[in-house]
């Protein structure tokens, strides 16, 4: 069966389709409205006060752009995304209003947030603990202990308030602090011992967050999914760390014609023969994205329809007539978190209101580890994408060669980056760029016995050096984030060692039994036992190793 990883989000443009339907703003499923019309704010290039931002609209190229666009072929509008717009070679762009502390972020699926632990998550270089409190409510604090900045995602839930485990000072729902075991009995606690809280909202089965500690939550930024509202809907979830920027894995996920080739035979809706060129059709652009409708390049129709909405959502829907003459839907939807310089969090989302009836069969462990292999075949080339980036500190049209025929949401999201980079913290856009203010922080796994041996206890996520803390670790990028894969991932573990200690005693009892058919019957049981060891040691791998490509050499 084909992977819902795959399946879902670029199912193949034979299909027969309904008659197409325009998208709202803020809708990520069909409605019957009416297309917006192309929303520009023009402006003179400005000097953003917060960032330095560099504008290349009119310097050289590098010499390997600028051989190429000497090319016949690369002057063809129609075979490259232009470099430079009319706007942009009269030094003139469109610049929005926009602060990216003013919007929801995802957290977290709901299913996965634990119950007895408090959970330390980023949005790009703010540190926030997720918990929830003795009533089964979502809190989100500051990841900091107002006393000595210890991080309260280290502590512990007690009777429902998180504790830091520091001093033991304790902290309610709204950020006071309740409870300090140093002070006298008698003293009161100062107000100036309150942690900075968050709005931490849920909906859907994703808890999302709003970043601005200075403004009011915008509910009608909270994003809202018609298709995952619909009845019958059923849909696979998973959380996944990415060690490449968001906006690598926002460009990623926008690129269908990527699938043939870098997800090759990795189920059966993707074959390299079948690489060929797309067609796309941009229908809305606004200072919050744009939308449009895409297909392969000989279809008459074009089915799917993508919308990416800033700050990080992106969704691909798709709606056909089935057999029995219904509509039915399919998503694939893609919640981006920035989680720092280099770093991601993705949360992917794909269902339908029909799926094949083998799926209801499958466990869902098997569909999470399927979409751990689909990222691990992209991961490294994305994060080598993403060093070029940091390295030659250029725009992308300088460093880009973008096919109309693959990549043009990709142009379309880095020129919307041009638009709203500025209130970001940094960005890389089509012909701007604002670099980070500080250097990333490089995670490494611990080196040496000592240090792997230390990051291998149970404290530390389990035992033995999978479990080493470490991006390029599919049980750190997945597993921990994952109720379902970790308690698959235990009972797994438990079965190995039950099968193990059985398949030994039997061992034993046919060394000292005397009789054939004992001995053979003994025997056979064994068998059977160690084929048991075997399976759990395979679901295991499954569980903590990355994907390698059977080319590469070792």
């Amino acid at each position: 069966m084909a992977s819902p990883i795959l399946q879902f989000p670029f199912l193949s443009h034979t299909t027969p389709v309904s008659k197409p339907l325009t998208f709202s703003p803020l809708s990520l499923s069909p409605k019957p409205t009416k297309t917006l019309r192309p929303i520009h704010i023009k402006q003179q290039q400005r000097a953003i006060k917060c960032h330095a931002v560099t504008d290349h609209s009119s310097s050289t190229l590098p010499s390997s752009v600028a051989d190429q666009s000497k090319g016949e072929d690369s002057d063809d509008p129609l075979v490259i995304v232009g470099t430079s717009s009319e706007e942009e070679s009269r030094g003139v762009r469109d610049v929005a209003d926009y602060d990216w502390t003013e919007e929801w972020y995802p957290l977290y699926l709901t299913k996965d947030v634990p119950d007895d632990a408090p959970l330390g998550l980023t949005v790009f270089d703010k540190q926030v603990v997720l918990y929830k409190d003795g009533q089964g409510e979502l809190r989100c604090f500051e990841d900091r202990c107002p006393h000595r900045l210890a991080k309260l995602s280290e502590g512990q839930l007690i009777d429902g308030r998180l504790e830091c485990l520091y001093h033991g000072w304790q902290f309610e729902g709204e950020g006071n602090c309740v409870k300090i075991p140093q002070l006298p009995a008698n003293a009161k606690i100062p107000q100036s011992a309150c942690v900075k809280t968050y709005e931490a909202r849920e909906s859907q089965g994703v808890v999302w967050v709003w970043m601005s500690p200075k403004t009011q939550p915008n509910v009608n930024k909270l994003p809202w999914f018609e298709n995952f509202a619909r009845p019958g809907f059923k849909d696979s979830s998973a959380i996944h760390e990415l060690p490449y920027d968001h906006s690598i894995l926002l460009e990623n996920l926008m690129d269908p014609a990527h699938i043939p080739i870098s997800h090759d035979r990795t189920d059966l809706a993707a074959k390299r023969e079948n690489a060929q060129p797309l067609r796309f059709e941009v229908t809305e652009h606004t200072d919050r994205g744009f939308a449009g409708w895409w297909g392969g390049g000989n279809a008459q129709t074009l089915p799917n329809f993508l919308r990416f909405e800033a700050p990080c959502v992106l969704s691909n829907n798709r709606e056909f007539i089935d057999e029995k003459g219904v509509k039915q839907y399919f998503s694939g939807l893609f919640l981006c978190r920035p989680t720092g310089q280099g770093k991601s969090m993705l949360i992917v989302r794909f269902g339908g209101t029909t799926r094949p009836q083998i799926a209801n069969w499958i466990p869902e462990w098997f569909f999470h580890q399927r979409g751990c292999t689909v990222f691990e075949q992209d991961m490294g080339f994305l994060s080598s994408q993403n060093e070029v980036l940091m390295k030659e500190q250029l725009p992308t049209k300088k460093l880009y060669f973008n096919l109309r025929s693959s990549d043009t949401w990709v142009a379309e999201y880095r020129k919307w980056m041009d638009k709203v980079g500025h209130g970001m913290p940094y960005h890389f856009g089509h012909s701007t760029i604002s670099l980070p203010e500080l250097p990333a922080v490089v995670e490494h796994a611990p080196a040496g016995l000592v240090a792997g041996a230390s990051a291998s206890f149970p404290a530390k996520g389990g035992i033995g050096a999978i479990h080493a803390p470490n991006l390029s670790n599919r049980y750190f990028r997945h597993v921990i984030h994952c109720k379902g894969c970790s308690s698959a991932l235990k009972a797994f573990n438990t079965w190995k060692k039950a099968l193990s200690a059985i398949s030994l005693g039997l061992t034993a009892l046919a060394i000292l039994v005397s009789g054939r058919q004992w001995k053979a019957a003994i025997l056979v049981s064994t068998s059977l036992c160690l084929a048991g060891v075997y399976a759990c040691s395979t679901l295991i791998k499954m569980s903590t190793t990355n994907f390698i490509r059977t080319h590469r050499r070792f």
